[in-house]
């Protein structure tokens, strides 16, 4: 890749503090900073990273970068794909479900989410996987348009369940 192209790496332990803020950018933008829970001890704890073994899940963090200039040879990440691998029955393949796709404000309009997205569909090739899912607000239109444009569609005929708090913890003891 070329010096003056974005870069796209996995997360290093040495990222969580920026993941962490990148995920209370995006509760914030989403209305729902309150109910944020991580911290750096949790993402540190449910988080895998290349160096070592995965866990829980096996949830990963793109982050990206931007181009290098001459005196920034390492640049700050400006964005993430937290993401995890997820499993089709009716295709019988992997795939990957994009948890959260963030890029900061002021480096949106350049391409990188549109470059998150295609490394992870790349991704879904690599294990032979057949789909790229995610969820995304109703009220979200910049970013459903964004998604629309990379060919995207809505799901209308299915909608996202949920159990938490609670109820989870009543479903697990049998209701």
């Amino acid at each position: 890749m070329s010096a003056n192209q974005p870069t796209i790496r996995l997360a290093t332990r040495e990222d969580v503090p920026l993941i962490l803020q990148f995920i209370r950018e995006l509760a914030d933008y989403e209305k729902a900073l309150h109910e944020v829970e991580a911290t750096n001890e949790s993402l540190l704890e449910t988080l895998s990273f290349p160096d070592s073994p995965p866990k829980r899940g096996s949830v990963y963090t793109a982050m990206i970068c931007p181009p290098a200039t001459p005196d920034n040879a390492a640049p700050t990440p400006v964005g993430m794909a937290l993401f995890f691998y997820n499993y089709s029955t009716w295709r019988s393949a992997p795939g990957i479900y994009l948890e959260d796709l963030y890029v900061q404000p002021a480096a949106r309009g350049r391409g990188y989410g549109f470059k998150l997205l295609k490394y992870l569909a790349a991704k879904v090739l690599e294990v032979q996987g057949r789909r790229l899912e995610w969820s995304v607000l109703k009220w979200n239109e910049p970013s459903i348009k964004f998604y629309e444009q990379v060919g995207a569609r809505g799901m209308e005929e299915w909608m996202k369940m949920m159990v938490e708090g609670d109820a989870l913890v009543k479903l697990a003891e049998g209701l």
